[in-house]
């Protein structure tokens, strides 16, 4: 019996986020880790078609990724609002600084949500086999795996992790009276720590949207998800570092600078939600 023949595999590194496939009958199909893994599809070109036609997971797979999908990208939209109101509420004086830290730490509850839901799509993912060029397999369901190997599983982990820092710094928030070097290690380590996942989350997700080399890919709604995504985490980092306290002065660096870079930095990952949302099977 013919087998499918390997024709190219693209990536970085040691991740490969695309292979190319020369089938039994001539035809062309091509594995790419987003769409298969956020769509369940894969592209099948029959030989002498002009266009590749879209070859689907089953209905489990598919049910699972719609499910997880919608939650995921809800959890980030409601997230994102709640970090903006918490950090309009510190710009405008309409509540104390406990008031906006709640605020905050509700959002943060539903980015963490968001960040594992986002783990689970991945893990639960249908996968790409040798044995089947031009097809994908369903695996049964897991809570959790461990899969560094896979580009789409670091995105995500590292996407987690950064929100799990963030409640550290978040919880840190509701305490009073820190003198300027408690406030850095407790409030602004934890801060920076998470903004540093977080841009490398997205520093991750445009290797795989982009195979590699990282350009702009307009017609892509995945590179969207990722570049809005990216300039939020890029928001939040110039919020972080304006956030420090000077020990001399005991006040921070630029409280309206850091203010304004959660609130603009917050909607980002709003409108991120809403995008993937529609990146959907």
């Amino acid at each position: 019996m013919a087998q499918a023949e390997l024709r190219t595999a693209e990536g970085a590194g040691p991740f490969t986020t695309r292979r190319t496939w020369r089938l039994p009958d001539g035809g062309e199909a091509v594995w790419e880790s987003r769409p298969a893994r956020r769509r369940g599809v894969l592209a099948v070109r029959a030989p002498g078609a002009p266009t590749a036609r879209r070859t689907r997971a089953d209905a489990v797979a598919l049910a699972r990724l719609r499910r997880l999908n919608s939650l995921a990208s809800l959890a980030f939209v409601i997230g994102g609002a709640l970090f903006a109101a918490g950090a309009a509420v510190a710009l405008f004086g309409s509540g104390s600084p406990t008031t906006s830290a709640a605020i905050y730490f509700a959002g943060g509850l539903f980015f963490n949500t968001g960040g594992y839901l986002g783990l689970l799509q991945v893990v639960n993912a249908p996968r790409h086999v040798p044995s089947g060029a031009d097809t994908l397999v369903t695996r049964p369901w897991r809570w959790w795996s461990y899969e560094p190997m896979h580009l789409d599983w670091m995105c995500v982990f590292v996407l987690f992790a950064g929100t799990l820092v963030f409640a550290v710094n978040l919880l840190d928030s509701f305490l009073q009276g820190l003198s300027a070097q408690q406030a850095n290690r407790l409030v602004w380590a934890p801060d920076v720590i998470g903004c540093v996942l977080f841009l490398t989350s997205g520093h991750l997700s445009f290797v795989e949207v982009c195979h590699g080399r990282i350009r702009i890919l307009a017609r892509d709604l995945g590179w969207w998800v990722v570049a809005v995504n990216q300039l939020g985490s890029v928001l939040f980092m110039v919020a972080a570092l304006a956030a420090f306290t000077p020990r001399a002065t005991g006040s921070e660096l630029d409280a309206g600078i850091a203010d304004w870079g959660t609130l603009l930095g917050a909607l980002c990952f709003s409108v991120g939600g809403v995008l993937q949302y529609a990146e959907r099977p």
